[in-house]
């Protein structure tokens, strides 16, 4: 999961606004809490989850190209 990426829950596409190792947060406007089953949930629900895959891949991508620009150092 990337920031500002997308991730999907119960069929909603949401913006993630926090991601951290374990967790994560989005933030739901007051129409999508209304017109969903977001009101609903309570601690331990069970719900369905996709992720951008395509921030993944390029999140992966990016950090790869980043150890490669890193100096070598020679030791001799």
């Amino acid at each position: 999961m990337v920031k500002k990426g997308s991730i999907c829950i119960d069929g909603t596409s949401l913006t993630l606004v926090e991601v951290q190792d374990n967790t994560f947060s989005v933030a739901i406007i007051p129409y999508t809490y209304e017109h969903t089953t977001f009101g609903q949930y309570k601690i331990g629900s069970v719900v369905n989850i996709e992720f951008d895959i395509v921030g993944k891949y390029l999140t992966a991508l990016f950090n790869r190209q980043n150890q490669n620009l890193k100096p070598q150092t020679n030791k001799s």
